[in-house]
């Protein structure tokens, strides 16, 4: 199954990408019909998304679809409720440093807080993490808040230096 090969309505090159978690959720690629199911109502959880209409989303989608050596973008759905209850990404750095490989960035991570304990944050996590081991990633970082911090090393991960940031206007 190659990484870039993908279709115009499947999810971002990846065959085999779903997997049943219980009865009624399900990890999968983020696919194009998700705004319908609360996928940015979801990210509102986490940070300020902004208005967008199904058309911007799709659009975006379609970009982001056509990097699918770069993009992996999971979600988890409920599928009693057609909605979307937790989302992960993973973006691929390619580097010149150890040995031209590439370092796996993990952005988005958050799980509707009605079914947080869980483990599902983890669970997408760990979908991150086999998908950069599989893209020959060194290494997987992420930024988050210290409030965040204990999740995160129970996923495996370490603190590692700090976060430095500048917004810059659009």
């Amino acid at each position: 199954m190659g990484i870039g090969a993908s279709s115009p309505k499947k999810n971002f090159g990846k065959a085999g990408s779903e997997r049943q978690l219980d009865e009624s959720l399900v990890i999968r690629l983020l696919d194009k019909d998700d705004y319908s199911k609360g996928y940015l109502t979801l990210l509102s959880q986490l940070t300020t998304v902004g208005e967008y209409s199904k058309e911007q989303f799709q659009q975006r989608w379609e970009e982001i679809n056509a990097r699918s050596d770069t993009y992996r973008i999971y979600v988890i759905e409920d599928t009693a409720k057609n909605t979307i209850i937790g989302t992960a990404t993973l973006l691929v750095e390619l580097k010149f440093i150890r040995g031209c490989n590439s370092c796996g960035h993990i952005e988005d991570v958050v799980v509707d807080s009605s079914y947080r304990g869980k483990q599902l944050g983890k669970r997408l996590i760990d979908r991150l993490r086999e998908d950069a081991k599989e893209m020959k990633c060194y290494k997987i970082i992420l930024d988050c808040s210290e409030s965040n911090q204990a999740f995160y090393e129970k996923c495996g991960l370490q603190r590692k230096e700090i976060q430095m940031v500048e917004y810059l206007s659009a």
